[in-house]
């Protein structure tokens, strides 16, 4: 653990790019991270580094992932179909079960040393939930946790309960990778095709469909701000 914290914040938007891309990407980010943090542990003292944080967001083609804890049989239709209707299927190394991307989906993919934070896994897949919540009251969504099952909901504990926002998480040596998919424009078709994150007794939405409206260039990157800044307030950090 580093003796002196980094709160600072790397935001780069990586645009629209092929998931495994933005896999080997962020991968790379996280080993150089541990690198680092190994040579701060051989070498402690006055040549210690500060280890770099970094909130990326990303838009994926459509695309199917896998968590390591997830089943194939939430994956409800063949390769034939899935040529059909332009999507691949990747297994990854996330956490949770299996989750779609695409889109007109908000993808953030925070790359932190937790030793920065709070080394706490639990902890921060409930602040990663309470940047998402405090971003949907800004739109008046009453965004909600789900006993059990990570990630965003609305009208939790109704028969009309759905998730807004997916999230999965890696860490090694208390660094993070993956993160967050906040639906937006997302065509929520395509959740059709799997049984999103193994819960069959629920159903997804997206910001267009509760606030009945799509939404433009310029309001995804209001979005993207109001995202930035309350993920800013809920880890105390700053935008570097």
């Amino acid at each position: 653990m580093t003796t002196t914290l980094n709160k600072t914040l790397h935001f780069q938007d990586l645009g629209l790019k092929d998931y495994t891309e933005a896999f080997i990407y962020q991968e790379k980010l996280m080993q150089e991270i541990i690198a680092l943090k190994l040579k701060n542990r051989n070498s402690p003292g006055e040549n210690e580094e500060l280890t770099p944080n970094y909130l990326l967001f990303v838009e994926h083609p459509h695309v199917y992932t896998l968590g390591k804890s997830g089943h194939d049989e939430n994956m409800l239709v063949n390769s034939n179909k899935l040529a059909e209707i332009n999507a691949t299927f990747v297994k990854t190394n996330r956490g949770g079960d299996i989750t779609y991307h695409g889109f007109g989906q908000l993808v953030g993919y925070p790359i932190l040393d937790l030793d920065n934070f709070t080394s706490d896994i639990f902890l921060y897949l409930r602040n990663l939930e309470e940047v998402i919540i405090r971003v949907l009251a800004e739109y008046n969504l009453m965004g909600e946790r789900s006993e059990g099952e990570t990630g965003v909901w609305l009208d939790v504990g109704k028969p009309y309960a759905r998730k807004i926002c997916a999230m999965g998480v890696k860490t090694s040596k208390w660094v993070t990778m993956h993160g967050f998919a906040l639906n937006v424009n997302t065509d929520l078709r395509y959740f059709e095709y799997i049984i999103p994150c193994g819960i069959k007794d629920k159903t997804v939405t997206s910001l267009q469909r509760e606030l009945e409206r799509e939404f433009s260039p310029e309001e995804i990157q209001e979005l993207k701000e109001k995202i930035k800044k309350h993920f800013c307030e809920v880890f105390g950090a700053t935008l570097g």
